[in-house]
């Protein structure tokens, strides 16, 4: 038995020109952070011929072309694994939660599979693996990073060249401010689950069509991602608030499916509680929202919380992609 694990990410800045059709014109920048919340994969060897899988359903198949559940499918075939094994998966998070659960899951797997392989493959190795999946085989009109943060995990600057080649960069920052930036982040849960792909694909179709109105504000995003690697490297964290609070105003006019009443009214709930600034995680419509909130962490919490939202506390990870145990014989 194998068990791999992946992390999912939350996005700090940039976010949204990880997309071939913005950075294949343009070079895209982001900054994410990988949390401590994981996507685990389980690898065993079947003792029947069939494949088993458990996710949210149990599928019991003769061969790979049967599998209904298209990341198993597209990762086995990749793999070359095409019976006599058992995969289920465990998530710390809900899907469509705006967390990059779905490429953490994509790279857990492939991770997984290379190890019952006895096969190694770097961190980018298993980034452009995912990516080739879900983006070039499945269709996903997703970008390249959430795959990177799955593998590589830690806060890290990603740059998108033209031609998609990715650079990975950890953010250098200042003697404790990074435990400062940790601790002033709350995260919380909307409760409402969405698929990003309508929003994604939207927005995805408009930059293919130079629609410059959606341009202009994905290079105002971009270069919010590059003045908060530069707050960061210089230790003023604070000021990451307001750059949020840009980012949120700026994200909205992407899409009219952004936002809601109800994802309003608790943003400006969080503002009143102290927040300095936050945005929706992932494309938008629900999932998680992130505040930074200097000294007034524990008043966001009680005031959103009294509005039905979840808080959910997280750690930075560090380790990216891993076998967390190989009890194979």
């Amino acid at each position: 038995m194998i068990i791999s694990k992946a992390p999912v990410r939350i996005s700090l800045g940039g976010g949204g020109t990880d997309l071939a059709s913005y950075y294949s014109k343009f070079g895209g920048f982001l900054i994410a952070g990988g949390i401590d919340k994981y996507i685990f994969i389980c690898i065993n060897r079947r003792f029947e011929r069939s494949i088993k899988l458990s996710y949210s359903k149990t599928e019991v198949v003769e061969s790979v072309g049967q599998v209904q559940h298209k990341i198993f499918r597209e990762a086995l075939r990749l793999a070359g694994v095409e019976n006599q094994v058992e995969l289920s998966s465990i998530a710390d998070v809900p899907a469509n939660c705006g967390l990059g659960s779905s490429s953490s899951f994509t790279v857990a797997l492939l991770t997984a599979l290379r190890s019952y392989n006895r096969d190694f493959a770097s961190l980018r190795d298993l980034a452009e693996e995912a990516c080739r999946i879900e983006i070039d085989i499945l269709g996903a009109p997703i970008g390249k990073q959430d795959q990177y943060m799955a593998a590589y995990g830690g806060v890290t600057a990603l740059t998108f060249e033209k031609d998609g080649t990715v650079h990975v960069e950890p953010l250098r920052m200042p003697n404790g401010k990074l435990v400062e930036l940790e601790y002033n982040i709350g995260l919380f849960y909307t409760g409402i689950e969405r698929s990003a792909s309508d929003i994604l694909a939207a927005q995805d179709q408009k930059t293919k069509e130079d629609d410059q109105a959606i341009i202009e504000r994905l290079h105002g995003i971009k270069q919010i991602g590059l003045e908060t690697r530069r707050l960061f490297e210089k230790g003023d964290i604070d000021s990451f608030g307001e750059l949020l609070h840009q980012h949120w105003k700026t994200k909205k006019k992407l899409s009219s499916a952004i936002s809601n009443p109800f994802i309003d009214e608790a943003y400006e709930e969080a503002l009143r509680a102290g927040a300095l600034g936050g945005k929706i995680m992932g494309a938008g419509g629900g999932g998680f929202f992130m505040f930074y909130c200097p000294g007034t962490k524990a008043k966001v919490i009680q005031s959103l919380t009294a509005m039905g939202l979840r808080y959910f506390p997280f750690r930075f990870d560090f380790e990216g992609a891993k076998i967390v145990a190989n009890l194979r014989k």
